[in-house]
C-alpha cells in the first residue's frame, strides 16, 4: 500500500509542514549548519551546476531499473537513510519509524551512535537489515563493546565517521541551549506547549530523548553527565592506527564517511576499507570547506576502480540523487529529507519520502532515456 501523500510532493513541502509541527529548537537542530551557514547554502547551490543530457529521438522508456548495490548488498533503490543524531528530538521514535520503512522498502538505514534508540531496538525492528555509524570513542573499551553488540545483533556494515575532529560551531544550537541534549528552559516549555501534537507524541510515545546506545557506558542518566561523557569518552578522532584497530575488530563491510580529499582516500584504501562516503557532514562541521558534490567527480575519476564510492550531503530530491549518481557515486544517502518527512507526517512520513524519491528518480531516468542506475554517468553534461 502506497504511503505517498500528494499534498507534500517535495522536500520543501515536508520542511514547511515539519516547521509548523515541531518546536523551533528541534527544527533548528535538524535544519542548521555550521557558523554562518555559507557551506550549507553552497552545498545546495552546487547541485544547480550539474546538468543531464536529454535525447528524445528514441523509444520511450517505461520502467527504468533503479536497483543498486551497497556493501555488496542489492537494494531496491540507489539511496539510503543517513545517520542523524537525536532523531527522537524531532519526532518520537523517529529511528524506529525510519528503520522499519527502510526494511519494508528494501533500502539501507544507518543508525547513528548518538541516536535516541538503541542498537538492540533498531536491530529488532529492522530484522537485522540495519547498518551502524560509529563516532570512534576515545575509550577503546566502549568502542570494543559497541562492535561486540553490532556483531551480536547482526548489523550489516559499519560506517566510521571521520569528519568530526571537533564539535561543530552551530549558532542555532547555541542560541537554543542545545549541546548534546537540550537544557530545558522556559522558552523550550513555551515552544512545546505551542506544538501540542509533538508534545503529546513525545509524552505518550517516545518520552524524553536519550542516547540509548550509550546509556550503558554512562555513570548517570542526566544531561550534565552526558556532556562530560561525550567530551571525555567519545571524541576519539580517527587516526590510521584507530582505523586499523577497527578494521581488525570488524570483519564485515567497513565504510569511512566524511571523505573529501585524495589524502584521506589513500588512507582508507591503505587500511583496507571496503568503501567511503564522500560527505561534508551536511555542512554542519566546517563553513569554509569544500562541498561534497564539488569534489566527487575528481575522487571518482582517480579512485573508483580501487574502492566503492558513495555520496552524502545536500540530497533533497530524486533529481539530486540522479545528479550525484551521474557524477560517479555508486550509491547515495540523505538524512534531513527523511527526518523532515517523519516530522511532518509521523508514521507514514518515512514511506512517503522513500516513494517520493523513487518517483522523482524514475521520472528523470525516463526523461533522459536511462535504463539503469549504472548508465547514469553517460548522461552527465561535462
Amino acid at each position: 500500500m502506497t504511503q505517498f501523500d500528494t499534498r507534500y510532493p517535495s522536500v520543501t513541502d515536508l520542511k514547511i509542514k515539519a516547521k509548523k509541527r515541531i518546536p523551533n529548537f528541534a527544527f533548528d537542530y535538524l535544519e542548521g549548519g555550521c557558523s554562518d551557514e555559507r557551506s550549507l547554502r553552497k552545498t545546495m547551490a552546487d547541485f544547480d551546476k550539474i546538468f543531464l543530457k536529454e535525447n528524445f529521438v528514441r523509444e520511450i522508456l517505461k520502467n527504468p531499473n533503479i536497483r543498486a548495490s551497497f556493501c555488496g548488498i542489492e537494494y531496491d533503490a540507489p539511496f539510503g537513510i543517513s545517520p542523524i543524531g537525536l532523531q527522537g528530538l524531532m519526532w518520537p521514535n523517529a529511528p524506529l519509524i525510519l528503520a522499519k520503512a527502510a526494511k519494508d522498502y528494501k533500502i539501507p538505514y544507518v543508525l547513528s551512535t548518538v541516536s535516541t534508540n538503541s542498537i538492540e531496538e533498531v536491530a529488532k525492528i529492522s530484522e537485522g537489515q540495519a547498518l551502524f555509524q560509529l563516532y570512534n570513542p576515545a575509550c577503546t573499551d566502549i568502542r570494543d563493546d559497541i562492535i561486540r553488540r553490532l556483531k551480536e545483533n547482526q548489523y550489516r556494515a559499519l560506517i566510521v565517521t571521520a569528519d568530526v575532529a571537533s564539535f561543530g560551531y552551530r549558532p542555532r544550537d547555541i542560541r537554543n541551549g542545545l549541546s548534546i541534549l537540550p537544557k530545558i528552559t522556559l522558552n523550550h516549555i513555551i515552544q512545546a506547549i505551542t506544538h501540542p501534537t509533538w508534545s503529546l507524541n513525545m509524552l505518550f510515545t517516545g518520552g524524553a530523548p536519550k542516547l540509548r546506545t550509550l546509556l550503558p557506558y554512562m555513570k548517570q542518566d542526566n544531561m550534565q553527565d552526558m556532556a562530560s561523557f561525550m567530551n571525555e569518552k567519545m571524541m576519539g578522532g580517527v587516526s590510521m592506527e584507530q582505523l586499523k584497530a577497527i578494521r581488525n575488530l570488524w570483519h564485515g563491510p567497513l565504510i569511512v564517511k566524511g571523505i573529501l580529499t585524495e589524502h584521506d582516500m589513500e588512507k582508507c584504501i591503505d587500511i583496507g576499507a571496503d568503501g567511503v562516503v564522500v560527505s561534508n557532514h551536511g555542512a554542519r562541521q566546517m563553513d569554509a570547506g569544500q562541498t561534497a558534490i564539488s569534489v566527487l567527480p575528481l575522487l571518482v575519476q582517480k579512485y573508483s576502480k580501487r574502492i566503492h564510492i558513495s555520496f552524502d550531503s545536500g540530497i533533497q530530491s530524486g533529481t539530486d540523487i540522479a545528479c550525484a549518481l551521474a557524477s560517479g557515486a555508486k550509491f547515495v544517502f540523505s538524512g534531513r529529507s527523511f527526518v523532515y518527512g517523519v516530522s511532518a507526517l509521523g508514521q507514514s512520513g518515512a514511506g512517503h519520502t522513500i516513494e517520493m524519491f523513487e518517483h522523482q528518480l524514475s521520472q528523470v531516468m525516463r526523461q533522459i532515456g536511462c535504463e539503469k542506475i549504472s548508465d547514469l554517468s553517460n548522461f552527465l553534461v561535462k
